[in-house]
Parts: structure tokens; sequence; C-alpha cells
């Protein structure tokens, strides 16, 4: 950020220091005309390459806009969380966007420079982007993206818990960076060196467990970083490219858990005439990791009427985990009948995890209207883990030592498909294939299920059927369908898609210059028979978006899109005292957005747009939704332009009535070109 506003202090003082080789306007209007034979209204001939100025007379070498202004948030009416957990903006000064290029015509220190940045003021998402690049020596980027998380939905919260703990709450932020530089671009052979940076930080609220008899809220301090850093080469050649990369990450992740003073948590009745409860806790835990990995790409065309491509990828992650726990209070073990008031835990751990990660396929075109492409990839991963568990209770006298804690887990996923795609003459194409996906996992068994120790295995075989058209029957109209669906010998997860059916069919057609409609239509339906499962899933989307702007009046454009979903979703599961329940969920949704734009008559050309969207629903959690909008811009001369906008929020769910908000947001500000 710092040579982000660096270069915006630059950008005043160099525009005020012109080209020696570029007239000013003063200078052209003195300067005598050259005489020409050609006709007024044609351009005159351009000089020659040898004395032709590496920047046009009269050409800005510096181009772009900054918008900015104030935000108004009227009083949030309702969920103040809920608004933040939706919404999230807040009031105060904003820089909405700045977007600026400057062109060096001397080509020192760059050819072109390219930035902009959007969302500064406290908003929850921000984005500042830099490029600069000189042809022929490099070609540097630099990204930045902030986003603010907030979730403190009311219907999660613990009522009874003090200052009403929301169990599912997060007020966090996570931020990347990406800094890349590529040299010698353009060139056979293309070194490169890049940094990448995810981290995240803030505060949530975590529950303290113990022996599954009560649940204490607590707030948590949430950090974590992860730093990732690879260079390497690319050998771009006509007929082949090949890019050789080594790089290495490092992961960190501290978190810490604080309590002082009385909590009853979740539970309202007494636990054998005790009542439990929480006095102190101090929880920590620190992950560390590293990892080196190498990756190689290349692609190939050895024949006209053949494409040859392939990866592999090899990392080795390591891990070390500390985990320190003290509380007391009153808290019961229930397997032994007995009530204790202080516990302590220790606990320490490393795991090493190999992984490969590869991919080949080929595309032949053996004849005029055939391609044929055929691809085949593996995914497969070794986590080997050993840790050790300590834990004191008193003043009970119950101890368990430090106990042994090895785990073992093992996947590999493979898929390989194959794609014939006939051109059925110049207007239609047809698609067929084939996708096998297998694989097998061993996994840690669940120590509810096997309190000893132990692995589960699984296994994952699916075949699938592939086939879709494309139809360009004119210029105005076109559509293309898509069909994957097949069955599945073996999962592993209750809802992994089991025997499925997936289809999407997309239409645009352009009735006139001024007006264009599109459609699109995708369904997914998945089922599991077996008997303790009864999977029953379909996902329905349909579509219709309307564009009008006529080319005659050119003062009002229209766009308009609705859209309708539905959601079913029926499985089996085990409830409360393990007896079998279903559980049912429905949703039926209606999305609509639009938008009138119009120019209004005048010398000045203002502009007011009028639309908005709207959200309902239907079925388990029905919920309303409305953002009407209006905006207005007034150009206040060639280069300065006044906008200002108001908006309505207005949310609304039927079954959890203390969740809605409304609000009013205005915003003002100018926007400056040049």
């Amino acid at each position: 950020m710092r040579l982000l506003l660096a270069l915006l202090l630059m950008v005043p003082a160099l525009a005020q220091q012109p080209d020696p080789q570029t007239k000013t306007d003063d200078q052209a209007a003195q300067a005598p005309a050259t005489p020409t034979d050609k006709p007024a209204d044609q351009p005159a001939a351009k000089p020659s390459d040898t004395t032709q100025s590496p920047a046009p007379t009269g050409e800005q070498w510096f181009t772009g806009s900054v918008e900015f202004g104030y935000r108004w948030l009227s009083d949030v009416r309702g969920s103040y969380p809920e608004y933040r957990s939706v919404l999230n903006l807040g009031a105060g000064p904003k820089l909405t966007a700045l977007d600026f290029t400057i062109a060096d015509p001397k080509h020192r220190l760059f050819d072109r420079l390219d930035a902009s940045a959007y969302g500064w003021g406290g908003d929850p998402y921000n984005t500042a982007h830099l490029d600069a690049r000189k042809q022929g020596d490099y070609d540097f980027t630099f990204d930045y993206r902030n986003i603010a998380y907030f979730d403190a939905a009311p219907s999660y919260a613990n009522p009874i818990a003090p200052g009403g703990f929301n169990e599912q709450s997060f007020d966090t932020h996570r931020r990347s960076m990406t800094v890349g530089l590529d040299l010698r671009p353009g060139k056979r052979i293309v070194p490169y060196l890049v940094f990448d940076r995810n981290s995240g930080y803030g505060n949530g609220v975590d529950e303290f467990v113990q022996d599954s008899n009560d649940e204490f809220p607590v707030a948590t301090l949430l950090r974590d970083s992860t730093n990732n850093y690879r260079g390497g080469v690319r050998f771009e050649y006509n007929r082949f490219h090949i890019t050789l990369e080594q790089g290495g990450t490092t992961y960190k992740d501290d978190d810490q858990a604080n309590f002082n003073g009385t909590q009853y948590g979740d539970r309202t009745s007494l636990l054998l005439g005790e009542t439990l409860l929480l006095n102190s806790l101090h929880q920590a835990y620190g992950i560390r990791g590293n990892s080196i990995y190498s990756k190689v790409l290349a692609t190939a065309h050895p024949f006209s009427w053949m494409d040859l491509y392939g990866q592999f990828l090899f990392s080795e992650p390591k891990t070390t985990v500390h985990f320190t726990e003290a509380a007391t209070g009153n808290f019961a073990l229930i397997s032994q009948l007995l009530f204790y008031s202080n516990e302590q835990t220790l606990g320490t751990g490393a795991a090493n995890q190999p992984h490969t990660t590869g991919n080949v396929g080929f595309e032949i075109r053996p004849l005029k209207r055939i391609r044929i492409i055929e691809s085949w990839m593996t995914d497969r991963y070794h986590d080997a883990a050993m840790g050790f568990d300590s834990s004191v209770s008193l003043p009970t006298n119950i101890l368990s030592a430090a106990v042994p804690l090895s785990q073992l887990e093992r996947v590999n996923y493979n898929q390989q498909q194959v794609d014939v795609l006939y051109d059925l003459g110049s207007k239609i194409s047809l698609r067929g294939g084939y996708r096998y996906i297998w694989g097998d996992a061993e996994v840690p068994a669940s120590p509810f299920f096997a309190p000893g120790g132990g692995s589960e295995s699984g296994q994952l075989k699916r075949n699938v059927a592939l086939a879709g058209a494309n139809f360009r029957l004119s210029q105005k109209l076109s559509f293309n369908l898509d069909y994957e669906g097949g069955p599945s010998d073996h999962v592993y997860f209750r809802t992994s898609l089991n025997n499925y059916q997936k289809g999407r069919a997309r239409a645009k057609y352009q009735l006139s210059a001024s007006l264009a409609v599109q459609a699109k239509f995708q369904v997914l339906n998945n089922q599991n028979p077996a008997s303790t499962i009864q999977l029953d899933f379909e996902s329905r989307d349909s579509s219709l978006a309307v564009y009008w702007a006529p080319a005659k009046s050119k003062r009002i454009s229209v766009m308009a899109e609705y859209d309708r979903s539905t959601v079913r979703s029926s499985i089996n599961y085990l409830g409360l005292f393990f007896t079998p329940e279903v559980s049912d969920y429905r949703d039926n949704a209606h999305t609509a957005s639009g938008a009138v734009d119009l120019t209004m008559p005048g010398p000045v050309a203002a502009k007011l747009t009028l639309g908005g969207s709207l959200f309902l629903a239907n079925g388990s959690r029905t919920t309303r939704y409305y953002q009407p909008l209006v905006r207005f811009s007034l150009p206040l001369g060639k280069h300065v332009f006044w906008n200002s906008e108001w908006q309505y929020y207005g949310f609304r769910e039927d079954f959890y009535v203390f969740e809605g908000f409304q609000t009013h947001i205005f915003t003002t500000g100018l926007k400056l070109v040049r």
C-alpha cells in the first residue's frame, strides 16, 4: 500500500512535466500549418518511424478516474447483528473507486503502469491492484484483497449465557496478497518469482465441552497465516511449453480461549442433583506447518492434428501441534459417576503428509470434423500422525498419564475421461463422453463408535455418461445442451453423488440490434437408495434475462432478470438415543432484478437509474429480502460528475422474526475523470 500511495502522490508532479518532444497546446497553436494535398476531412500522413515521437502530439500519457464521497446509514431497525451478518456496510467517507494508467513515452522505469483500488473506507470488501511492465524486461504484479467476515445470526445465540453468547459467531478479517515478477516476458525463456500471503485475524465464540454433558460458549481469539514462496522458469517455444517451479509454504495458527466468572452453559437442568458450571478457562493451541513442493507443467503441439499436456506436483507438508488447557468449575465424568472441579490437559503432535498429484491428456483430430479429448488424473496422499495426550483432574485425583496417539490417513483419487466432439455441419456440434472415477481411503475411526481406536476404510467407484450439443441456427439464435449422469458402486459420504443425473440448457436470441433474450435451465437429481440412508435430493434452477437498448433513442436501456429455483432434500439419520429420524428440507425461491437507465433531455445529459432486486423464499426457512435502488449522475463539467445513490434493504424471516432488519443507505460523491 505504501507503493500505491507513493504513486498517487507522484501523479500531480508527473502531470506537470510534458514530454519535451510533445508540443503544448499554446505551442501547437503558434506553429505554422503544414500544407497538404489531402482533403480537410482526411488525416495527414504519419511521419516515418525514424522521426515519429514516442508519444504522439496531443496523446494523454496519464488517464484515470477517482470516485469518492460519503455514505449515510439510517438507524437499523430490527437486528443489528443480522444486518452485519448479511450486509455490513458502514457510514462515513468512502473511496469508492480509483483507476489510472500511466504510459511513459520515454520508456524509462516502465512502459505502462496500471493501478486500481475499490471499496476503501471501512467497507467489508476492498481491493488494490498494480501492474507495471516494460517490454522485454519485466512484468510486475501486485494484488491485495481484504474481506471482513462477520457472522452472528441471532438464531444461533445462547440466550441463557451471560451477554447472550452466540456459539457460531465470528468477527474476523481475511487478507490476501500476491506479488509477482516475470523477467524477460515475451522471450523464449522467462524466469519468474511469486510470493503469496493469506492471513486471518479476529474474534469468535467457541465451545468448551466436558464429557458431552454441557457446552460452555467462550470468547476466542483467532490468528492464522500462510506464506507461499515460489519461483521457476517458463520455456516458451512454437511447438512446446515447459514450466519448472519450486516452492515452499509456511503456516501457523495460534488460537486462544479465555474465560473468568460464572457460566452455566447450555444445560438448564441438574445432573445427578448437581449444577454444572464453568468458573475459569485458559485454552491455547499453536499449529506450525511447512512444505516444500515441486511442479512440472508441459504442453506440446507435435503435429497439426495433435496437442499434448501434462502436469506433475509433489509436496510433503509437515505439521506440529501444541495444546494446553486449564479449567475450573463443576464438571462431571459420567463413565465413573464422578464430579471434579479442576482439569488440565496437555497435548502435542506431529504429522507428515507426502502428496502427489498428476494429470496427462491429449487432443487429436483424426478427421476434419472430429476431435477426441482424453485425460487422466490422480491425487494421492498419505498422512501419518503421532501425538501424546496428558490430562490431570483435581481434586478427585483422577490421573490420566501420557497416552501415545497414532493416526493414519490414506486417500487415493483417480479420474479418467474421454470426449468425442463431432461437427455435424457448420451449425450443429455434438459431444459424447465417458468418465470413470475410482479411489480408496483409510481414515481413523470415530472415537464415539470405536473408543479403542482403529481405522475405517472406504471405496469410490463411479461411472458417468457425458453428452452435449451446440446449435448455432443463425447469427441471432444459439443454444446448447449438456448432460451427465450415472451410477456409483461405492461412495464415501451419505450425501455424495450416488445415482445422479445433471442437465443444463442455455439459449440466446438476438431479436434485433437493440433487444436480446437469454434463458437457462439446470437440474440435479441424486438418490442413495440404501435402507439406512434413503437420500432423495433434487435441485432445479431456471432463469430468463432481457436486455433492451434501442439505438435510435439513445436515452433509455432496460435490463431485467428473473430466476426460479427449488431445492428438495430428504435423508434418514439417527436422532436422540439412536432413534431413526428423517430430515426434510424444502426451498422454493424467486429472485428478480432489474434496472432502467434514463438519459435526461437537456444540455447536461444527466442519467437516472431506477431498479433493484428482490429475493422471496418459501419452505423450510421462509425469507423476504428487498433492495430497491435509485441512482442519479449529473455531469458538472467535462471531467467531473456528481453521483448519488439511495438504496433500501429490508430482510425478514417468518420463522425467526427477531432476525429481520430494515435500513436506508444514501451515498453521494464526485467522480473525477482525466
